[in-house]
């Protein structure tokens, strides 16, 4: 990996959201000559405290960040959003590109499927949707808000989302439980929940890592279905793969060296 120069104090915009931004924050805080400010989306209505600076929403675009790098003088980027925040990660490396600002990238590794796995995969919730057919099902949909929007074109099913906030509005469905739920979750929660509200399909992201990653193994023991959100293209910047030790032992030497 190509490292930035050394120099002195530094000041790091760290894009989050994630268990891994978490991680990442809470491992910089305790770098000396090292400031790091700590971005959320501000989807979440309570988000965690990480012990450092935090801002929170959306920056208006390539331009609005720019100018935001720019007048709090950082001196690089992380990106550790979650691996479906897509716009954000091309917004960030466009950035970077035009300040001339050093960026790297933290990747979730994604779930391996087994061969006893029932995935259908799609790149798209009007796909998932689709996917679903016209047969009622009961169906658990691990989405946000504005992605279990899109279910409303398919009423005839019975849908548990599980959600770390509220759907608010809720959705114009006429069978819907709401579960509000903050990972991770262990594989009995998982089995108990799909036994208790006679789940048929699972509707998700391939998120990746550890944290959710019970609910598949569980639908694999049950032969639930398995609707699989392919993730989408990233911008090709440095990356790190995964915060194992080796990884974050990769990150926290890319910082030394600014």
């Amino acid at each position: 990996m190509c490292l930035p120069t050394a120099s002195h104090h530094k000041r790091l915009l760290l894009l989050g959201g994630t268990l891994e931004a978490r991680r990442i924050a809470a491992r910089l805080a305790t770098l000396p000559a090292i400031s790091v400010t700590l971005s959320l989306a501000g989807r979440t209505r309570a988000p965690i405290d990480n012990g450092v600076t935090t801002r929170s929403g959306g920056f208006g675009g390539v331009p609005g960040l720019v100018a935001w790098l720019k007048n709090h003088h950082i001196d690089a980027v992380i990106l550790a959003t979650h691996p479906f925040a897509a716009q954000m990660a091309h917004n960030a490396s466009e950035a970077a590109r035009q300040t001339g600002l050093p960026i790297l990238r933290v990747a979730r590794p994604g779930w391996q499927r087994a061969p006893e796995d029932c995935w259908r995969e799609c790149d798209t919730t009007d796909e998932a949707v689709t996917l679903l057919g016209a047969t009622p099902r009961r169906v658990l949909l691990t989405f946000g808000r504005e992605q279990a929007a899109c279910f409303e074109a398919a009423p005839m099913h019975h849908y548990v989302i599980r959600s770390i906030d509220p759907i608010d509005p809720p959705l114009a469905l006429p069978h819907v439980d709401n579960l509000i739920a903050r990972g991770p979750f262990t594989l009995a929660s998982e089995r108990q929940l799909l036994r208790s509200h006679a789940i048929d399909v699972l509707v998700t992201k391939h998120s990746g890592g550890a944290a959710t990653f019970p609910k598949l193994v569980a639908a694999r023991e049950l032969g639930v279905e398995v609707i699989m959100m392919r993730r989408p293209a990233m911008p090709n910047i440095p990356v790190v793969e995964g915060l194992d030790d080796s990884g974050m032992v990769r990150l926290v030497e890319w910082v030394s060296a600014l």
